[in-house]
């Protein structure tokens, strides 16, 4: 099952807030969800973001796919830094060095 990473609108007309959600990639933006991240409010001033980072990364991890706007948001908490880093640092131990 492809999954993504994305939001789902929630609040008021004309007073939006998000939740970030982790969902079928088939499914409707604001249908049922796998499991809720956290949440964007960009009414508030400064705007409030609140993300379980080790969800967020072991989503990452399994494969799911983040939106544009949920990746600029995880780009702004650190939690992509936090996924290269965690990308990087598990390449060297599956490489095998052959001498001759």
């Amino acid at each position: 099952m492809a999954t993504k990473i994305r939001m789902r609108r929630m609040g008021a007309k004309k007073n939006p807030f998000y939740r970030l959600v982790v969902c079928d990639s088939a499914g409707r933006r604001d249908g049922k969800p796998i499991e809720e991240i956290g949440y964007y409010d960009p009414t508030r001033n400064p705007q409030e973001v609140k993300i379980d980072e080790t969800r967020a990364l072991h989503w990452l991890k399994e494969g799911a796919q983040p939106s544009d706007t949920v990746k600029s948001i995880f780009r702004r908490a650190g939690v992509m830094q936090k996924f290269a880093e965690a990308k990087n640092s598990g390449e060297g131990g599956d490489s095998c060095e052959i001498s001759g």
